[in-house]
């Protein structure tokens, strides 16, 4: 099919109908299973268009997509023209991919499918190496379009690990790495110092990393890594530091959500950074975010500083602590293991010690279920226990109902889909309360698809979709 006769519905059904490991269990995949000769072979055949452009480049366990959003926010206050590149999509596919913001027009999807099926059915014909996947093909149509573009810079998301990831193939200015902790032991390694050699496989030669990791054993581990391979480090807890203050929750929000932020770097303070964000991790994130621009001003990137304050206030995170709406407030949070769940719960509680809370919690199959119910429960005045319906990988709510019994004494409720949880929820809840979704990336997608279609107005809008995916959360 030639694309004059190809559809946008038609390309997005090609793209969906790849190998998708992203809805898949975690016990149907492996670490064998990810070839970068595969995501090679494939950029080869497109003209290695990631050769042309320099990146930055973002691993870790949690934060590396809001420190991508606000890396990109600065570059593209400093002027810059940035191609985005992270995962997964919350309502449309072509959120994975934006320059300065905007995404591809469903007239550009088409044409860079088109172009991509030919590479694609090339690759796939020399069978050695299996056929290509949904992310290595979306990532590849990444790069095409940000050449199209002639983006200045890309910032790019890893989608899982870091060594064997589709990503891996660019060409840095700087690398991230935000934190470590266990998740997707499956693929990574089942402990902390295995999980950072794999997220250490981004590191390259002689470019530098900003390293938020500061737990003894996985920086022991991206250390020796990067020694190896003469990577200078800028470690958190040692040349760069930060200090935030929250907001008071007496302030009226969502002005109450965020704080002030002080970024130390090689000795020179950044004060008075207003972050629009709620908590102390996504302090910790705009401090390696400004730290990488910082970096890249070394570099010879003209970055001023007013950049770096105007890029952090104007940012957004959706689905990261996201305040979706105000009467009751209600937060959307992807946290979907036990690093990240934590530092939602302690979010909440720090920013909002005196209200009355209800949660909103479903989950993924291989999630530590039993471990994030027994933090949660007793942190929430009310809880309601459901499930998300657009991946398969969902834990199903009679499962986690059974889980929830398990674990504590206390009434929980169990609604079969996340509108009636929404329904639940929004009736037991007062105004002055707070209303918080938690457990997976998908949970609080699709309810923030449903709290968005419910806004005046909003019935039409292009930021609704059937279909949510992602990587595993």
């Amino acid at each position: 099919m030639t694309e004059d006769r190809l559809t946008y519905r038609q390309a997005i059904d090609y793209l969906m109908g790849r190998i998708n490991y992203e809805r898949l269990a975690a016990n149907q995949y492996s670490a064998r299973d990810l070839k970068l000769d595969r995501m090679g072979s494939l950029l080869q055949a497109l003209g290695n268009p990631q050769d042309s452009l320099p990146a930055v480049h973002i691993a870790g366990t949690k934060g590396k997509g809001s420190t991508a959003m606000m890396t990109a926010a600065m570059l593209t206050a400093a002027g810059y023209r940035v191609g985005l590149y992270t995962s997964p999509h919350i309502t449309r596919l072509e959120e994975r991919m934006t320059v300065n913001g905007r995404p591809p027009s469903e007239a550009e999807m088409v044409s860079l499918t088109a172009q991509l099926r030919t590479a694609v059915e090339v690759v796939d014909a020399q069978g050695e190496l299996g056929p290509l996947t949904y992310f290595e093909i979306l990532t590849a149509m990444a790069w095409l379009l940000f050449r199209r573009e002639n983006v200045d810079i890309v910032v790019l998301e890893v989608g899982l690990g870091g060594r064997l990831d589709s990503t891996n193939l660019c060409r840095p200015e700087v690398t991230v790495i935000t934190s470590i902790s266990l998740d997707h032991t499956q693929i990574l390694g089942a402990t902390l110092d295995k999980i950072a050699r794999e997220k250490a496989g981004i590191l390259k030669p002689g470019i530098p990393l900003i390293c938020g990791v500061t737990a003894p054993l996985p920086r022991e581990a991206i250390e020796q890594i990067a020694n190896t391979r003469n990577v200078p480090i800028l470690q958190l807890g040692q040349e760069l530091s930060f200090q935030y203050e929250p907001k008071s929750e007496s302030e009226s929000p969502p002005q109450g959500v965020g704080g002030t932020l002080v970024v130390t770097a090689r000795g020179q303070d950044y004060s008075d950074i207003h972050l629009p964000m709620l908590g102390a991790h996504q302090a910790h994130n705009a401090a390696l975010a400004t730290a990488a621009v910082l970096q890249m001003r070394e570099r010879g990137w003209n970055i001023p500083t007013s950049a770096i304050y105007t890029g952090l206030q104007s940012v957004t995170c959706p689905v990261r602590m996201e305040v979706i709406q105000t009467d009751p407030l209600t937060i959307l949070d992807a946290a979907h293991n036990m690093a990240s769940i934590r530092a939602f719960g302690e979010s909440i509680q720090s920013t909002f010690p005196n209200q009355r809370k209800l949660l909103i919690f479903a989950t993924t199959k291989d999630k530590p279920v039993e471990e994030m119910l027994r933090y949660l429960l007793p942190r929430f005045d009310q809880v309601v226990v459901t499930q998300y319906l657009n991946n398969p990988r969902r834990l199903g709510v009679r499962e986690l109902s059974a889980v929830a019994r398990e674990v504590t004494d206390r009434e929980f409720v169990v609604a079969e889909s996340p509108q009636e949880a929404w329904n639940i929820a929004a009736r037991q809840a007062s105004n002055m309360d707070l209303i918080c979704v938690a457990g997976s990336f998908f949970i609080a997608a699709e309810l923030r698809e449903i709290l968005l279609a419910q806004r005046p107005g909003m019935g039409d809008s292009t930021e609704q979709a059937s279909t949510v995916t992602g990587p595993p959360c």
